[in-house]
């Protein structure tokens, strides 16, 4: 928890309670429906929420800007951005029930009113988003044919609407295929050893009538 107020000294008072409130939630669910491996939920900030919130020290989520976050899992990015971003609408999808119901039950524990999360596929979303955020649930190739049609025309950020990735390594051969991608690496905001080898990856999208 300190690492987040180290890194976002900006946080309101309600913010700091959510994000403090976040490792209760997190292990008392975990508990009953695992959705974080054992190994990681006692390195929930680092591992976790400061991993999400590396999408934000690239990108400031504007209010009433949507952004979708796709294979959400226990809710990552989603959740961290939202707290951090109250003003902004997150719809959190994936294709695991149980997952879902986690997601949904920390939101609720959080009062969160700016988190929608369903059990969906990218593929059948019929929307459009200013982002789509997600942390390396497949190869971007994929990725970009899940959601390359669901991008809005008007842009209103500091980048371009399009794709916010988590991804780690090499990702020279995944993203040849993309020159317009540009890499950002966690290392440069955060200390940890973690995320030395951690980017966001920033694919701005043309939008397709």
């Amino acid at each position: 928890m300190q690492d987040i107020v180290k890194y976002f000294p900006n946080l309101t008072d309600t913010q700091r309670e959510q994000f403090r409130k976040l490792e209760e939630l997190y292990h008392d669910w975990n508990a009953k429906i695992n959705v974080i491996s054992r190994k990681d939920i006692d390195e929930l900030y680092t591992k976790h929420v400061l991993h999400s919130l590396g999408i934000a020290k690239v990108m400031d989520f504007q209010p009433g800007a949507k952004v979708m976050d796709v294979g959400t899992g226990g809710g990552f990015p989603g959740i961290p951005l939202a707290i951090l971003y109250p003003e902004t609408d997150f719809y959190l999808i994936d294709v695991i029930a149980k997952k879902i119901r986690v997601v949904n039950e920390v939101a609720k524990g959080l009062g969160l009113q700016n988190v929608k999360a369903e059990q969906m596929r990218a593929e059948n979303v019929k929307a459009e988003f200013d982002f789509i955020v997600s942390r390396a649930v497949t190869n971007m190739p994929d990725f970009y044919k899940w959601v390359k049609d669901k991008i809005k025309k008007q842009s209103n950020h500091a980048l371009k609407n399009g794709i916010l990735y988590l991804k780690g390594g090499d990702l020279t051969e995944e993203l040849k295929d993309f020159p317009k991608a540009t890499l950002y690496n966690l290392s440069d905001f955060f200390e940890d050893e973690f995320f030395e080898t951690k980017k966001v990856v920033h694919l701005p999208l043309k939008y397709k009538v």
